[in-house]
């Protein structure tokens, strides 16, 4: 007597059709969902990934504009202690003779705010945006004269690098006046001086001799003119009224 054969296991089963007599299409169908189902599960749906993909992007653009803002809080932060330091020095730079126009103090709001003292020398703020640091531009590079988190500190260096400053300046000047280059520049311009006079003394007469001469060739040219319609009259009128 033969044994019956084992009956196959539940989970082999498919849902959506329950007995013998579904298709292989409906077979293949109810797999294909099960896949699918499958790998929503392991993925999550589209939805879920744009959504998730939104939220960083309003993350990463939420961490953009905090960074910003403290950048920008950084540079107000070391604009004022420059405009601080610019006020303390204001005192010092009163007593400058007004006739030095070397030093002109300010604070340039660029990406690395700086207090220029003139031309070669300014104050810049360290990367721990507390210490200042007095910087030189020479022909053999950047030279740093003082580096300090004081603003007195800071007020000597400048008071110190103001005073040589104006000292070269007296040198400089005084160099020019020994070898006649204050004289020379002087005959310069006292020439230049009298050469524009002279030029627009010339330019002067001539103007007037034109204008001599054209006030006299129009007068004899309306003198001519009238003279020969005198004399065309005369002409006329002996010719056809005379006789």
């Amino acid at each position: 007597m033969e044994e019956p054969l084992p009956a196959p296991p539940a989970d082999t089963c498919d849902d959506g059709v329950k007995n013998a007599s579904a298709t292989p299409a409906e077979r293949l169908s109810v797999l294909t969902e099960r896949e699918r189902a499958a790998h929503r599960g392991a993925n999550g749906s589209l939805d879920e990934r744009m959504a998730s993909l939104a939220d960083a992007l309003r993350r990463a653009r939420f961490e953009n504009a905090e960074r910003a803002a403290a950048v920008f809080d950084l540079r107000a932060a070391e604009i004022a202690r420059l405009e601080m330091l610019s006020d303390a020095l204001a005192p010092v730079l009163a007593q400058v003779p007004r006739d030095c126009d070397i030093f002109d103090v300010g604070v340039a709001p660029t990406e690395r705010p700086r207090l220029f003292i003139d031309q070669i020398g300014f104050v810049e703020m360290d990367r721990d945006r507390r210490t200042y640091r007095f910087l030189q531009d020479t022909r053999h590079g950047r030279l740093t004269l003082r580096e300090s988190d004081s603003v007195d500190d800071l007020v000597d260096a400048i008071t110190g690098y103001i005073a040589h400053r104006l000292i070269e300046r007296e040198k400089a000047l005084a160099i020019d006046y020994a070898s006649g280059g204050a004289a020379q520049a002087l005959g310069v311009k006292v020439a230049a001086r009298d050469k524009a006079a002279a030029r627009e003394k010339d330019t002067s007469l001539a103007g007037k001799t034109v204008r001599a001469a054209a006030f006299i060739a129009e007068f004899f040219g309306a003198a001519a003119f009238f003279a020969l319609l005198a004399l065309l009259a005369a002409w006329v009128y002996r010719i056809y009224f005379a006789s």
